[in-house]
């Protein structure tokens, strides 16, 4: 079993963190899963072997994480809940890792990358000019990947339709650290603006950002 991490955070919010490696067979991971039967259908459909993996991974994250079985669904948005618990979630997941986090009482946002990955092209589609000033070279790319998690934790938190991240999500100017604090403002599009804390931290090249508050 390649559980990772379930961490009860620190906060006033009663959140709940968890975080799974994927390193099962996508025949192993539908042994150890108690998957029902229509979200396994609808997995079975994924072209892609990766990705149904991650599904399957998602899956039994869930089940460690509750005691009784529990039934993932969408909304038209995409965003995830849970059928028989009024438990708030957020997912995420890459090829290597899948993260959950849970909230009893408010809505959450969670995302997860590959420091591996190129992420040059976050600069121009979702970045203000005064993000793009506080970059630093050295660590442009590890910067970028944590701006993209943090916007689309926060995005995954809001759940609105049609934002755009450059304009309406700011995330304050931060050096790069193994884990930290951000400090997000999210801009409405009447203009009311929405103050939000975040956490990230980094791990075997990849990095992990949520969102509560």
């Amino acid at each position: 079993m390649a559980l990772y991490l379930i961490k009860d955070l620190d906060d006033d919010y009663h959140s709940r963190l968890g975080v799974w490696k994927v390193e099962e067979s996508e025949a192993e991971l539908r042994a150890l899963t108690s998957i029902p039967t229509d979200e396994l259908e609808e997995i079975s459909y994924i072209k892609s072997e990766s990705l149904r993996r991650q599904k399957l991974a998602v899956r039994a994250l869930l089940d460690a994480l509750f005691e009784e079985k529990v039934y993932l669904s969408h909304h038209d948005n995409g965003k995830p809940y849970l059928e028989n618990n009024a438990i708030n979630i957020s997912i995420t997941h890459t090829d290597k890792y899948v993260a959950v986090i849970l909230n009893d009482n408010d809505e959450v946002g969670i995302d997860c990358e590959s420091l591996d990955r190129d992420f040059s092209a976050v600069e121009k589609k979702a970045l203000s000019e005064d993000e793009i000033d506080d970059l630093d070279d050295e660590k442009r790319n590890e910067q970028l990947a944590i701006y993209w998690c943090a916007k689309e934790a926060v995005y995954k938190k809001l759940s609105q339709y049609n934002v755009d991240f450059a304009e309406q999500i700011e995330i304050s100017e931060f050096r790069m650290r193994s884990e930290g604090e951000l400090e997000a403002t999210f801009i409405n599009k009447d203009g009311y603006e929405e103050n939000l804390e975040l956490q990230y931290i980094t791990f075997d090249r990849h990095v992990l950002v949520w969102v509560v508050s």
